[in-house]
């Protein structure tokens, strides 16, 4: 935590978090939290990450905090039985479903998407509704992946991407994956999705708030979404806008591998953590 990690991961405990969580709240932000970690190796350690993520929601539900869970499908079994994992996130979606809440299902590298997406259409078409999941604006193939999944009315999380990915998959250049982002947004609203907009780009922040209000699009069609601990003032500043706005917010002992992970993954990430840390 000494490295900085406390100002982007809200604590290695679940009371930490829920202090954190509270505290946005009050704020007036939205918020989801992530059990950090992926990539299990067994059956057992699947269904060890399941039961804290049951305790997980059962809290949020005592605490009444405005907090939504996502989860990555490694971390429950995806990598070694995709099985296993299916019937994993699906007793935790039900289980949500009961408490009223939610669950995002997190995109991985781009040898998992056809995985992820798969598993997210099985939900929806076994009858759950309450759940979501993210596309990559930096994969050539994403827009259309969006394409497949608007017959379902998805609600779709659009990132920019944080994975090393090769430029046979993903565009190198920065331009074309901003340029991707907005189009996929703008096609998700125009296709009936409930998109969630995550990015710290004020310039893409602005360019959708005016493609919103030109289109007629509410804001209850759209929400805005941030990491915990990156660029708070910006958040504050979308809430007095009567935006939503979701902050995420992870947490747990496995802060230093995803820090070091997320770093090591691609060199942009170090430059975007260190104008982090002095850029509010």
């Amino acid at each position: 935590m000494r490295l900085g990690a406390a100002r982007f991961v809200a604590g290695t405990t679940l009371d930490e978090c829920v202090a954190v969580l509270r505290r946005l709240n009050e704020a007036g932000l939205h918020t989801n939290t992530t059990l950090l970690g992926e990539e299990i190796a067994d059956h057992a350690g699947a269904r060890a990450v399941v039961t804290e993520y049951e305790r997980i929601l059962d809290r949020i539900a005592a605490e009444e905090l405005r907090t939504n869970v996502a989860l990555k499908l490694t971390h429950l079994g995806l990598s070694f039985d995709a099985e296993a994992a299916y019937a994993n996130v699906e007793w935790l979606v039900a289980h949500a479903a009961r408490l009223g809440n939610f669950i995002r299902i997190d995109m991985e590298h781009s040898g998992l998407v056809d995985a992820t997406l798969h598993t997210y259409e099985r939900l929806r078409a076994d009858g759950h509704d309450n759940v979501g999941v993210v596309l990559q604006s930096y994969l050539y193939r994403s827009e259309g992946d969006l394409e497949r999944l608007l017959p379902l009315a998805p609600n779709v999380r659009i990132v920019k991407g944080a994975y090393l990915e090769p430029p046979t998959v993903a565009y190198p250049r920065k331009r074309d994956v901003d340029a991707a982002f907005v189009r996929l947004v703008e096609r998700g609203l125009r296709g009936g999705a409930y998109v969630a907009v995550a990015t710290h780009d004020e310039r893409i922040i602005r360019h959708v708030q005016a493609f919103a209000a030109r289109e007629g699009f509410g804001h209850g069609r759209f929400e805005f979404q941030m990491l915990y601990g990156v660029r708070p003032a910006l958040q504050r500043r979308l809430v007095a806008q009567s935006h939503k706005v979701l902050v995420a917010t992870p947490f747990g002992p496995d802060w230093y591998p995803y820090l070091m992970r997320r770093l090591a993954e691609r060199p942009a990430n170090v430059l975007f953590f260190l104008r982090s840390l002095v850029r509010r």
